[in-house]
């Protein structure tokens, strides 16, 4: 009642409370006021409720619709030959699409077909290469399946790996693919798991499902025994690891031993893990053991013929974002056992085992499970329904809009809503730069790992430079990067490398989204592989960047042991000092501390005479001198 900040109206409301005039309630409509201007989505809740009604994903694909479509499953373990077939209707069709979850995958593909006088493009998001020397069309496509058009009509559509329809953070790319593809047939590879979900899908869309099922081509056999020691390596070995810290270690233990090994994770370029693969897999290369992680489990042809889990547990990401260190699924630990005794390969049965004694029973107990069900398939908000939302909303933040998307997002039974984590980091991230909306939605699609902060830097920066309508020139890049960059000397530096390449791959990807402010593919494309090889030297020389690293830091700490010493040795001389000798006069004290000598000093008195008899030292003079001094 105090307060001058109250309407007047509001005034008498309150007054009348007080005066048991009215009633509390009286207060409603004031309060509404309030929380409109909180939340202004309440003015327009319903319209908001409408777009992101996401109960019925198959609507949003009318040319798919508009077509009878004919969908194969082929369902089977890894090395099994199932996308072998799919593969081979692929090629025989008058025109078709491949989409994997991996740039390795398409790349195989497109070589695959063009090798078969199939005329096929490959499409990534960085990268596009053409069959036809004047950059025609060609008739078939293998593709990463973001990337894969739902407009153009095929013959045949691949989609390899269908299992990750159910990923956190991608499965939206697996649902947009099999809703969404305008084929006459459909051929869905992937694990049995995903079959039921596959099925209750198409039957939303009117659509049967032929189910064709493929056993193991080799045996694969769980050992009872476990490794125990490095000692027991034979030639064909893989161990598998679950960190790059764990990588390092085995690593350099093996070549402890005298063995030459090839080296595998995920965050290491295509061009470099095809050419420790080709190394692995070389029957005259003294290269006879591999060390990975689970990024062998699809895309890579290997020679392997003992698989051995170094750990059976694995940190994950659960559907909330959040870091969780579980056991590996029994999915995961089929997919990356399967590599053992590939089809074709010089070992015609596989071998599973573990480093450690106590996690082979753990190991049989998971394999002998049956692979969960996959229960429900992604979505993900596009950016014709962000759009909608903010011509509701227009003083949200892209974050804000998502937030909001999500909340009042309705799902049925067979669909979740993925996961935005990094979407949201990305947007408010480049909240403050000043972007169109569906620029700024594109930006925050990029792929990158929000964990390498170089990485994110940079696309700050490609941000900032495109909102001020400058564009991202080849010099730019090489200024921001300082390239030339020489071969790694140490771990660090070798990651540094990593994330270099990461930068290229996001000048790329942006490159085919916005041409005129990133005019330099060409260029970058070029630099970019040979950076690769410089990664490949560092990889190829691991153990020795490893204890590069070691020493590093093993001198850094005896040094920074010394700087401790010193320290505590000079400040009790201090302490001795000024008990012995007194304060004293700053001369005498500066001269303990060795930060002024005789010389010095003498040379000081000189001067202070010879500008005390020119008179430059009034009092206030003095006190400016000393100022400055």
């Amino acid at each position: 009642m105090e307060s001058s900040s109250v309407s007047a109206d509001l005034h008498i409301i309150l007054n009348d409370i007080c005066c048991d005039a009215g009633h509390v309630d009286d207060l409603f409509p004031f309060f509404l006021r309030h929380a409109k201007q909180i939340f202004p989505m309440l003015d327009c809740m319903d319209d908001l409720r409408k777009i992101s009604d996401l109960r019925l994903p198959p609507n949003w694909y009318p040319e798919a619709r508009a077509i009878q479509r004919k969908i194969i499953f082929h369902a089977g373990p890894t090395n099994s030959g199932k996308t072998y077939h799919a593969i081979q209707r692929f090629l025989s069709a008058k025109s078709g699409i491949y989409c994997g979850p991996l740039k390795l995958l398409a790349h195989e593909i497109f070589q695959k077909s063009n090798h078969a006088n199939v005329p096929c493009d490959l499409v990534t998001g960085e990268e596009r290469v053409y069959a036809n020397e004047d950059a025609r069309q060609a008739t078939h496509i293998a593709c990463t399946i973001e990337m894969c058009s739902t407009n153009t009509p095929y013959e045949v559509a691949v989609i390899d790996e269908i299992q990750m329809i159910r990923d956190p953070a991608r499965g939206w790319a697996w649902t947009r693919a099999l809703l969404g593809l305008c084929a006459e047939e459909i051929h869905v590879c992937g694990e049995a798991a995903a079959i039921e979900l596959v099925t209750e899908l198409m039957y939303t869309t009117g659509e049967e499902v032929e189910v064709r099922n493929y056993e193991r081509l080799t045996p694969l056999t769980v050992l009872d025994y476990a490794l125990e020691s490095l000692d027991n390596l034979r030639p064909g070995d893989c161990i598998v690891c679950f960190s790059k810290n764990d990588i390092y270690s085995v690593s350099r233990q093996i070549e402890a031993r005298g063995l030459e090994c090839a080296v595998i994770y995920g965050s290491l370029p295509p061009g470099t893990k095809l050419e420790q693969a080709k190394k692995f897999n070389d029957p005259d290369d003294p290269c006879k053991i591999l060390v990975a992680t689970d990024a062998i489990g699809m895309g890579l042809n290997l020679c392997i013929k003992r698989i051995i889990f170094n750990s059976i547990i694995k940190p994950t990401i659960n559907e909330k974002g959040e870091k969780e260190i579980d056991l590996i699924t029994t999915s995961q630990a089929l997919q990356i056992s399967g590599r053992a005794g590939r089809y074709g390969s010089s070992f015609k049965q596989g071998e599973v085992t573990t480093m450690h004694r106590d996690d082979l029973a753990q190991l049989k107990e998971i394999l002998s499970e049956p692979v969960r069900p996959v229960k429900a398939a992604g979505l993900h908000p596009t950016a014709e329904q962000i759009e909608m939302f903010a011509y509701h909303l227009p003083d949200a933040t892209l974050s804000n809009l998502i937030d909001i998307f999500v909340s009042l997002s309705q799902v049925d039974g067979l669909y979740f809503v993925c996961n935005i984590d990094d979407f949201k980091f990305l947007a408010d991230m480049i909240q403050h730069i000043p972007l169109n909306l569906r620029s700024r939605y594109v930006f925050c699609t990029a792929p990158l790992n929000r964990k390498e902060p170089f990485v994110c830097t940079t696309l700050l920066k490609f941000a900032r430079q495109f909102s001020r309508n400058e564009p991202l020139t080849f010099d730019w890049l090489c200024r921001h990067t300082k390239w030339p960059l020489a071969p790694p000397k140490n771990i660090k530096e070798l990651v540094h490398l990593e994330a270099v390449h990461d930068v290229f791959d996001l000048y790329l990807w942006l490159s085919y989204r916005f041409m005129d402010m990133f005019p330099d593919a060409v260029l970058v494309r070029d630099i970019q592989k040979k950076l690769d090889d410089i990664i490949q030297i560092g990889v190829c020389n691991i153990t020795r960047l490893i204890r590069a690293s070691q020493s590093t830091a093993a001198s850094g700490a005896a040094v920074a042991r010394r700087v401790k010493s010193l320290k505590a040795y000079r400040s009790a001389a201090r302490r001795e000092d000024l008990k012995t000798h007194g304060r004293g006069s700053l001369a005498d004290r500066l001269l303990r501390e060795g930060l002024l000598t005789q010389e010095m000093l003498r040379q000081l008195e000189s001067e202070w005479q010879v500008q005390h008899r020119n008179g430059r030292y009034g009092p206030s003079s003095k006190r400016d001198d000393q100022n400055n001094s």
